[in-house]
């Protein structure tokens, strides 16, 4: 008999996930706290909702959170009526972009309570979750990896166990930095070049098909070229909280991050310039606005 799965966060990625869960026969409940929409779709399909995260952990086994940030783990699990009031033996799989610390002390908090936690953060695209073919790193001890993992394939494609318990999420880390990192010096080399009269279109000509070329460069100009919005829908909000808990690692590991906090303080800028909602390649058209240029042709008179 297949365990029951419980499944918090039905955002662009999460509603995709618990989708193929269903779809795989997973016996599924779910509890929305602000997206009743994708689990009224799921209900249809043959989920249950809850009420709260406790009376959702109460008819479940295993539960795969994929919200915001620790903040946001933390509530669901460890408020009046979060997952750990239960008071049962469960394994809670965090698919959040979370502060490894955070992680590393609440699993050890959530041992005592017969609680297992594992990290198990994403990569790719709500596109890519829609389908079934995500990208997983999963911390964790062995054993509780191998429980996790007939749930995972429901939704991944390639499945990575990186070590203990918030090696994931410091995985997922690096693997923003990196993508942040290259939206940070796409949208200078652009408006260094918008500024010495290159177009995007005459950058593009050169770097597409190079050695420089890549998935992600493809799908940030797709929006600078196409001015696609769902090209990569990432908010830059969100990116702003990943680069910070970036620097939390770094400082609590004694790391000096020169480049980290270079790219953070161009998120911060984004943001604090009130263009957090918007997705991250947008980021090219505010550092260009910044410095009084512009990436867009002029509309034909």
């Amino acid at each position: 008999m297949k365990q029951q799965i419980g499944f918090i966060g039905l955002g662009a990625m999460g509603s995709g996930m618990a989708a193929n869960l269903l779809a795989k026969g997973w016996p599924l409940t779910v509890w929305a706290h602000r997206n009743q929409e994708a689990a009224l779709k799921l209900v249809s399909a043959g989920a249950r909702q809850s009420a709260t995260p406790r009376a959702l952990a109460e008819g479940c086994d295993i539960v795969l959170l994929c919200v915001t940030g620790s903040p946001q783990v933390e509530a669901v699990v460890k408020g009046p009526e979060g997952l750990a009031a239960a008071n049962k033996p469960l394994l809670i799989i965090d698919c959040s972009t979370s502060n490894p610390s955070s992680t590393i002390a609440l699993a050890a908090e959530l041992a005592a309570q017969r609680v297992t936690l594992i990290d198990a953060p994403l990569a790719r695209t709500p596109k890519e979750a829609a389908a079934g073919k995500l990208d997983v790193m999963v911390g964790g001890a062995a054993e509780a990896v191998a429980r996790a993992r007939p749930v995972l394939e429901a939704f991944a494609a390639r499945i990575v166990h990186t070590g203990p318990t918030g090696s994931g999420h410091t995985m997922k880390l690096l693997n923003n930095f990196v993508s942040m990192g290259y939206s940070a010096i796409y949208s200078e080399a652009l408006t260094l070049g918008a500024k010495a009269g290159l177009t995007p279109q005459v950058f593009n000509s050169v770097i597409s098909g190079s050695r420089m070329d890549c998935g992600f460069y493809q799908a940030f100009f797709d929006f600078v070229l196409n001015r696609n919005e769902n090209a990569q829908r990432f908010a830059i909000a969100n990116a702003l909280k990943d680069m910070t808990y970036l620097t939390s690692f770094a400082q609590a590991a004694g790391i000096a991050n020169p480049v980290g906090a270079v790219v953070r303080n161009g998120f911060a800028t984004a943001v604090a310039t009130g263009h957090g909602e918007k997705f991250v390649p947008a980021l090219s058209d505010i550092v260009a606005g910044l410095n009084g240029v512009s990436l867009v042709e002029p509309a034909a008179e």
